[in-house]
């Protein structure tokens, strides 16, 4: 018995050069206690604005965030994550 080791194989389409083909064009606010469980579990989170998604990537600082969420989020009191 033998083994081979199969060339790489470039299956991208042609003309992408990003490697982040599946980022959000966006972010939305979730509940805190919600994104790990996503992230873990591959449940759906509901953001602020009612979009429902699977948690798949994390915002980095300067991403682009979701108006409607933001607009919600600044008019909640503040407290706790619940």
């Amino acid at each position: 018995m033998s083994t081979q080791t199969l060339p790489d194989v470039d299956t991208r389409p042609e003309g992408t050069d990003s490697t982040d083909d599946d980022a959000p064009k966006m972010f939305h606010y979730v509940r805190k206690n919600k994104i790990a469980e996503s992230a873990v579990m591959g449940t759906h989170v509901v953001a602020l604005c009612g979009e429902v998604f699977p948690v798949t990537k994390s915002a980095k600082p300067g991403s682009p965030v979701c108006p409607d969420c933001k607009k919600i989020y600044e008019g909640l009191r503040p407290g706790g994550d619940e």
